[in-house]
C-alpha cells in the first residue's frame, strides 16, 4: 500500500477498541467505489483493514449519497450504505460548527474540509485519510494524523 503521511507523527491507536480510529474523506470513497488502478486499490485495503475503526459525519454522507441516489447507480449507493453502516462513530453536526470555522480561519481551509476535519476531531478519529495533495491546506492541520492516497499523482 502506497500512503504518505504528511503530518506530525501521533499516536493512532485507539486504546479501548486497540484499532485505529480513522475518518476517510469523501474522495477516498468516491476512489473505492468508482476507481480503477493503484489508487483504488490503496482506497479499498484502507475501507478492509481490520485494525481500522471508522469515523464520520453526516457532511460524508451529504457528499457521496445524493448523486448515485438521483442517477439509479444502485451498486454505488450500496457501496456507500455498506461503509456508513460500517462506521463505529457518527460526530455530532451541530457540534462541530463553532471548531470547523476556527480550523478553517486558522489554517485556510474549505468550508467543508474544516467540517471534516472537525468532524473527525470531534469523534476522536487520530488519522484522516484523504485524495488531497500534500501541498493542500488540508495538510496543515497539526491536531490530526492526515494521510493521501495520491502517491501516484506527486511528482
Amino acid at each position: 500500500m502506497r500512503l504518505l503521511n504528511v503530518a506530525a507523527e501521533s499516536t493512532n491507536w485507539n486504546p479501548v477498541t486497540d484499532k485505529i480510529r480513522t475518518f476517510v474523506d469523501s474522495g477516498v470513497l468516491i476512489t473505492a467505489a468508482r476507481g480503477s488502478g493503484e489508487s483504488a486499490n490503496d482506497a479499498l485495503a484502507i475501507l478492509d483493514d481490520p485494525d481500522r475503526e471508522f469515523v464520520s459525519s453526516f457532511f460524508i454522507r451529504l457528499e457521496v449519497i445524493p448523486k448515485p441516489s438521483y442517477f439509479n447507480r444502485e451498486s454505488e449507493l450500496s457501496f456507500y450504505n455498506n461503509f456508513f453502516d460500517a462506521v463505529a462513530i457518527w460526530a455530532d453536526p451541530k457540534g462541530i460548527l463553532d471548531d470547523a470555522l476556527s480550523t478553517a480561519c486558522k489554517f485556510g481551509l474549505s468550508a467543508v474540509d474544516s467540517l471534516h476535519i472537525a468532524a473527525a476531531l470531534s469523534a476522536g478519529a487520530t488519522e484522516f485519510i484523504t485524495t488531497e495533495l500534500p501541498t493542500k491546506p488540508l495538510h496543515r492541520v497539526p491536531d490530526i494524523r492526515v494521510t493521501t492516497i495520491w502517491l501516484d499523482r506527486i511528482s
